[in-house]
């Protein structure tokens, strides 16, 4: 069916192009976080290339929880992002540990890092970072009827837990410490789910 059809759906033209097949998928570099790999990629139209991707390695995943005090607020951390060199305030996250589920791992997360648990916790969505390059994903998951309690983290430092409007968004990124596009996304898709009155 050629694309210029007008009864041709968004959901046929996706499912036209055919997935590249990968052969000779190869580790390059290994560090104790860190997996590079290289893989050559054959298109359905016979081009061929070879790609590098960082890898999720051993990794069970990751959760990043938005944790709701009322249908008015949330709790944001602020901690250091060694990657840009400052703090930056974003909401809470942490890996998957083994043999402990999605949700099991984001209540334990937000105990670490916020002080608080949740009675209510529920998988939004999961999102990429940079797929083109990056195999990983993080899963948001919100956490609702929250009840104090403090679990010991692995953080280098305390951490500070500041609570923000969820109708100032553009207040948050015109402080210049949000420039994370995962809780960006996140903060975005939990006032619209909270609008919708899903809770």
């Amino acid at each position: 069916m050629p694309i210029n059809d007008k009864k041709t759906s968004t959901d046929q033209i996706i499912n036209m192009t055919e997935k590249p097949i990968i052969s000779n998928k190869q580790t390059i570099a290994q560090t104790k976080l860190f997996c590079i790999e290289s893989m050559d990629i054959t298109f359905s139209n016979g081009q061929q290339r070879q790609y590098e991707r960082l890898t999720r390695s051993k990794s069970n995943g990751a959760v990043l929880i938005v944790p709701i005090l009322d249908n008015e607020t949330v709790f944001l951390i602020r901690e250091y992002s060694a990657g840009v060199n400052r703090y930056e305030l974003g909401f809470p996250k942490g890996k998957i540990d083994t043999g402990e589920s999605l949700l099991n791992a984001a209540n334990r997360e937000l105990k670490e890092e916020v002080g608080y648990g949740a009675r209510q916790l529920h998988h939004l969505t999961s999102l990429s970072i940079a797929p083109s390059y990056l195999e990983h994903m993080i899963d948001v998951v919100i956490a609702q009827d929250l009840y104090k309690e403090k679990l010991p983290g692995d953080e280098p430092e305390e951490l500070d837990v500041i609570p923000w409007k969820l109708d100032n968004i553009e207040g948050l990124l015109a402080t210049g410490e949000c420039t994370e596009a995962r809780s960006i996304a996140a903060f975005y898709m939990v006032r619209d789910y909270l609008s919708l009155g899903a809770h």
